[in-house]
């Protein structure tokens, strides 16, 4: 079982997320610009990033780079999460129907998203979710 964990953050609280998410899985976390692989070439991908702007995905790094993967994702389990400081979560709904629209398994059918920073239970939650990812197609 091949998982990845990869994010953008602005703030840390997303970056946090994404290291208990990766703790969990028994991988290492992974910045958009550090990530060097092939998104085909995972079973279970763990996607972070916080709300932006008007309730969008950061413009400039991730969405390009989700957009340019989105059309590998089919047939793979994915978990996405972030953080947002305003709004309602329609960031969230909305990654999470380009997921769907694109044939992924959602893990546990939606997003996992916290107010501002992460508290240690939402760490704790994350955490195991990515545990539930790596073992997702086991």
């Amino acid at each position: 079982m091949k998982t990845a964990v990869i994010y953008w953050s602005g703030t840390g609280n997303t970056e946090a997320m994404a290291n208990a998410v990766a703790e969990g899985a028994g991988v290492d976390a992974l910045t958009v610009s550090d990530f060097g692989g092939n998104a085909a070439d995972f079973d279970a991908l763990a996607f972070g990033c916080p709300a932006m702007g008007a309730e969008v995905l950061e413009e400039d790094e991730f969405d390009p780079f989700f957009t340019g993967i989105e059309k590998e994702l089919s047939g793979k389990t994915v978990l996405l999460f972030g953080s947002y400081g305003w709004g309602d979560g329609e960031w969230m709904r909305n990654w999470e129907e380009r997921v769907k629209a694109a044939g992924a398994n959602l893990l546990g059918d939606e997003g996992y998203i916290v107010n501002e920073a992460p508290s240690d239970d939402d760490l704790a939650r994350l955490k195991a979710l990515g545990a539930e990812l790596a073992g997702a197609q086991a």
